[in-house]
């Protein structure tokens, strides 16, 4: 009965997102290929400065994503910092510097980190002013360097230009994420979620206590965290929270919110380079991946990895039981195969194996299916390495849609797979080499042994990925960890964006490769190609932080 439930989930999902990929993704080729500005969109031009017809060469989009992210730092650092000076800040403190410094590093870089409990410190004038914004321009912008890759691959003049950020960004916000996040907000108000500007109340519960419960615009603030990929909770409990999450069929939808766009956007790669084979081809390795996650995560959490008479019916501890094993491993995969990072249970209670799943998964590179853009541009860069491989074994030249790949191109994709265990395993390697961070560190974990490890790799994985989900066993809320988290979310997303707009202005400049044997890279054999290279050079270089943290806690039990 337990794998009829964990089909039909998975199966649900799979129906409705198949069902809106293709005019959802054509749709989204349209707003980003279309010469036409609606009125409202040239209006934001003009008060901006904006010249809407100029193409940017990539170092000049980078240099546009860079001060626009700048700004939108420096915005929400200074918000969340005078909180009491803001409308409806709800009578809450601000931030202290160090926390102000990681959250808003958090949510430019589309992460999410949390290092605090929200409403107890986040009113509703920084939640609706501050950080929904971010979840909404973040996301744009990973949108945006994602179709600049694009556009990359589709150029056949030798034009060097990426188009215009700023339109990408303005076009993304008004066509895509703000009518999606409102008819997913009306849905989820109709559900049971709130939209209010309620103070908090006190209520009596069914055991005869006394409980403090808070309102807010959650509504409004649930739909972009999903579709934009963002996953930063309302409440502490996030989308555990009743009020965020109220009922079994809610929690598919969000789990759907949260892989419509990424798994959406390989038919926009497909459309604007006029080949949707190779569409179906990234689909088809994001499908896989999600699926070689899913099902070995929801065995261990089903069999509660075999080992202890108690979790007999499952690993029910951590878990809602309005969600069930299967609602839980099903969004538990959704969100750290994305750079969602919102939960609605407790991942630090998963099985050991579990909890090896889901680490597995980020360590992917976030491309099961990924974020919103941001997938798309991750999948990109492995294509571009098996590409070269694929053409080496077979005595080819490495052509990619009409595209040749050289020693520039794979320089950079090489370097760019780099970054997350440079950074993750770095960040923590300074964290216990430093005695104050690491005594710090220590006295946060509130595990000891293989499972107190886990936290905190899960943690600094979690950062450098710009996941933002945490096993939260592990509070990292201290100056310290602040700040080094926040650089390395900072680090791991600005770095990965350079490098794929690199790549995209290097295609950008060359016309199409003349040859006429171009490597059939549509077909199975390469999606199991690509998948396995995925496999094989994303994940061995955790394997001996994995070994000693989930692994060794699995064998152990």
């Amino acid at each position: 009965m337990e794998w009829f439930f964990a089909a039909s989930a998975l199966l649900t999902a799979a129906l409705v997102i198949g069902l809106l990929y293709r005019p959802l993704g054509d749709y989204m080729a349209h707003v980003f290929t279309t010469s036409r500005d609606w009125r409202v969109e040239r209006l934001i031009y003009r008060l901006s400065g904006v010249d809407a017809g100029r193409q940017q060469s990539w170092r000049r989009y980078l240099a546009s994503v860079l001060a626009f992210s700048l700004a939108g730092f420096v915005l929400l650092y200074a918000m969340l910092r005078l909180q009491p000076m803001l409308p409806l800040s709800l009578g809450l403190p601000g931030m202290s510097p160090d926390l102000a410094f990681n959250t808003a590093a958090s949510f430019v870089g589309n992460t999410n980190w949390q290092s605090y409990v929200p409403e107890q410190t986040v009113g509703y004038g920084v939640q609706m002013g501050g950080l929904a914004v971010q979840n909404f321009v973040s996301a744009a912008v990973s949108m945006a360097v994602a179709v600049a890759l694009i556009r990359g691959f589709a150029s056949r003049r030798g034009r060097s230009g990426l188009g215009n950020f700023w339109v990408d960004l303005v076009r993304a916000n008004l066509r895509i994420l703000l009518p999606l996040s409102v008819i997913a907000a009306v849905i989820l108000l109709a559900a049971g979620v709130i939209q209010n500007f309620s103070d908090f109340s006190d209520i009596r519960t069914v055991a005869d206590g006394s409980q403090s419960l808070p309102g807010g615009p959650v509504a409004s603030q649930e739909a972009v965290k999903m579709i934009g990929t963002n996953g930063g909770g309302f409440f502490n409990a996030n989308s555990a929270h009743p009020l965020e999450n109220p009922t079994a069929w809610t929690n598919v939808l969000q789990t759907i919110l949260l892989l419509l766009i990424p798994f959406s956007m390989p038919r926009t790669f497909g459309t604007m380079v006029g080949d949707h084979r190779a569409g179906y081809a990234l689909l088809l390795t994001m499908s896989v991946l999600f699926v070689f996650v899913y099902v070995p995560l929801t065995v261990f959490e089903l069999q509660g990895a075999g080992t202890a008479p108690e979790l007999a019916g499952g690993a029910l501890e951590g878990k809602e039981q309005r969600f069930g094993i299967i609602g839980s491993t099903l969004f538990a995969t959704a969100t750290t195969g994305t750079t969602g990072g919102a939960v609605n249970s407790m991942h630090d209670s998963y099985t050991a194996f579990g909890g090896l799943m889901l680490m597995f998964d980020m360590t992917l590179g976030e491309v099961a299916p990924g974020g919103a853009g941001s997938g798309t541009y991750a999948l990109m860069i492995l294509m571009v390495i098996a590409v070269f491989l694929a053409a080496l074994l077979l005595g080819r030249s490495p052509v990619y849609l009409g595209k040749r790949l050289g020693v520039r191109e794979l320089k950079l994709v090489s370097i760019a797979i780099l970054v997350l265990p440079v950074l993750a395993l770095g960040g923590m390697a300074i964290s216990f080499a430093v005695p104050t961070m690491r005594d710090d560190l220590l006295r946060s974990m509130t595990n000891e042994g293989s499972h107190g490890l886990s936290e905190v790799i899960y943690a600094f994985i979690s950062a450098a990925i710009n996941n933002g989900s945490a096993f939260a066993g592990l509070n990292a809320n201290n100056p310290l960890m602040n700040v080094l988290i926040g650089v390395i979310i900072l680090l791991g997303r600005f770095i990965p964006i350079a490098l794929v707009l690199a790549l995209a202005g290097s295609l950008a400049t060359q016309g199409k490769a003349a040859t006429a044997a171009e490597l059939p890279l549509h077909r199975p054999q390469f999606v199991v190609l690509l998948v396995s290279l995925i496999v094989f050079i994303t994940v061995p270089i955790f394997v001996p932080v994995l070994l000693a943290g989930p692994f060794a806690e699995g064998l152990a039990g």
